[in-house]
């Protein structure tokens, strides 16, 4: 079973978070990690998709027009995982990537 490569884009970059991801040997960078900080989420798909990285975030409303664009250009990403903009604990958001 391939291992999921996580990238954790401005949204969904909670510190905490991130540290319980890689307390569990989740292979997962940020944003921040990769110098990507500010770029739009075209670019940061992008980004992760060169890199092979699933994306992870908050932004649902933008991430599934970006996603519905590519299916009708006929283009690709590694995968997006999204979630509600709501305040979940770091439990939830762990077992729901997990």
């Amino acid at each position: 079973m391939n291992k999921i490569r996580l990238y954790i884009d401005e949204d969904s970059m909670d510190e905490d978070f991130v540290q319980a991801l890689r307390s569990r040997n989740v292979d997962v960078l940020t944003v921040a990690d990769v110098g990507m900080l500010y770029k739009s989420d075209r670019k940061q798909l992008s980004w992760a998709k060169e890199n092979n990285r699933v994306i992870f975030s908050f932004n649902a409303r933008d991430f599934y027009y970006i996603h519905t664009t590519l299916l009708e250009e006929e283009s690709s990403h590694a995968g997006i995982i999204l979630a509600p903009q709501q305040r979940y604990s770091i439990g939830e958001l762990m077992r729901g990537v997990l």
